[in-house]
This record gives structure tokens, sequence and C-alpha cells, in this order.
């Protein structure tokens, strides 16, 4: 689903009825449990957690105006998504996050790289997810971030 939203509160309003109120206590989960050095942003035209240029003045590698993404969610058309980049970069979070799922939901994973998808809104483990996002600073992300981009492009070379 794509909107045409300025803010958080916008992008929201134009959502279906029925995907309002868990986009919105996802919102609530992160914003209760995420590091302050992230900002809340709408980003890529969804609410979005990054890492402020007044902390990480590079930005982002693809695009140094942007500020470095760290997790955003979104209402896609068959699914609600939270897009957790540390998941894709930290193996042990990965795994952390695998192991901690089936306690908290008993539907199957549906995740792909950095996307964990809920078909379901009555499936979404709002718990988890706050434990999760609460598990990874903005200075550890900047760390995390640096190191594989530079191995990245060592290995470029």
């Amino acid at each position: 689903m794509q909107f045409k939203a300025e803010t958080i509160l916008e992008y929201i309003s134009q959502l279906p009825e029925d995907r309002k109120e868990p986009i919105s206590k996802l919102r609530n989960i992160i914003n209760q449990n995420i590091d302050r050095g992230f900002e809340e942003v709408l980003s890529y035209n969804m609410p979005g957690w990054v890492v402020p240029h007044s902390l990480y003045p590079d930005g982002y590698h693809c695009d140094p105006k942007l500020p470095l993404p760290f997790l955003g969610i979104a209402s896609q058309k068959h699914f609600i998504a939270v897009y957790h980049m540390g998941v894709y970069a930290n193996p042990k979070l990965l795994e952390w996050f695998i192991s901690e799922y089936p306690k908290h939901c008993s539907t199957k994973l549906d995740m792909g790289k950095s996307c964990i998808r809920f078909k379901k809104n009555e499936n979404i483990p709002y718990n988890l997810i706050g434990e999760l996002v609460a598990k990874m600073s903005a200075n550890d992300w900047i760390m995390l971030y640096e190191s594989n981009v530079k191995n990245a492009r060592k290995r470029k070379k």
C-alpha cells in the first residue's frame, strides 16, 4: 500500500480501519522501548526510526543526505511489516529473535532479511517487538553498520 503522507499521524490516518490500531500499537511499543539515540521520522513513506545526522553525520552510505535507517513499520497489501536492520546485520540478534518468537506466537515466523511479516493483526507479538528494539542502542547500530559497510567495501576492492 502506498500512502502520500507528510507525517506519521497522517500516514496512520490513511490506513484501513483494521490496520490503524495495530500500527499505532507497534509505534507505541517501539517508542517505549527504543534507545533515545534514535529519532522517529517518516522514512521511505512509513513510520521509521533512524540515527540522526547529529549523532552520525555520515548518514546512510547509499545517500548520505539521509539519516542512517534502523527500523520501520508499514501496512503492506497483505501484511503488516516490521523492518529491523539489526536482525539483518547481527546473526546473534537474529538467532535470539527466532528462538524467542515461538514463545510469543503460535504461528510460523514469516521473515525476510530484515522484514518480519504479520498477516493477521492478532498474531503480532507486541512485547517481543518491544524486547527486540530494546536490544540495540543507536551507538551499537552505528558500530555494527560501520563494520558491515567497511567490510563490504574491502571485499569489493
